[in-house]
């Protein structure tokens, strides 16, 4: 009978290890089910801040690019009314270079400043072309005229209808005789 409790008790205590060995073994795979599942939501994560992070940068792009897209189409429409009104400057230049001295032409001559300093705050500068090298992107030759010195070639010899600038970008061409 010894026996049969010894094998009994041997039974039982097995029995007990076989039970904390299975315990065991179903916390390591929890754990491992659970390690998985972290480095799944941690992927996951990683991926939603990174379509974050792709959508921010194409809505501030869009942002910019429209602001920028809307300076320029009001630029565009401020030039376009501009270019209209330069053959009138044009025309009260020659009106108060031909004019005789007297009221009249004093005050032709202010009116004109007026409209000059106005367009110049809107970005309207006159090119200076006289005297200066012929530059294709900004001059127009009209004809060209034997230098009088050597040092004259290639230079803009008169200005026949003066060039503009609004910002930087040209909106009329200087037409120009070239000294050659």
């Amino acid at each position: 009978m010894e026996n049969k409790e010894e094998l009994q008790t041997e039974e039982q205590a097995l029995n007990q290890e076989t039970d904390n060995v299975s315990e065991n073994i179903e916390a390591v795979v929890e754990e491992t089910v659970e390690i998985s599942e972290t480095e799944k939501l941690q992927g996951e994560i990683a991926e939603l801040k990174d379509k974050y992070l792709r959508l921010y940068s194409d809505f501030d792009n869009f942002r910019k690019r429209t602001a920028k897209e809307k300076l320029e189409m009001i630029q565009s429409a401020s030039e376009k009314v501009i270019v209209d009104i330069i053959p009138v400057i044009d025309d009260i230049e020659r009106a108060t270079a031909n004019a005789q001295e007297g009221e009249i032409s004093e005050g032709i001559q202010l009116i004109f400043n007026k409209l000059s300093n106005t367009l110049a705050t809107k970005g309207l500068k006159p090119m200076d072309a006289k005297g200066q090298v012929f530059n294709p992107d900004v001059h127009e030759a009209i004809t060209q005229f034997p230098a009088p010195t050597e040092e004259d070639k290639g230079k803009v010899f008169d200005v026949v209808e003066k060039g503009y600038y609004l910002n930087e970008k040209v909106i009329r061409f200087a037409k120009v005789v070239v000294a050659n």
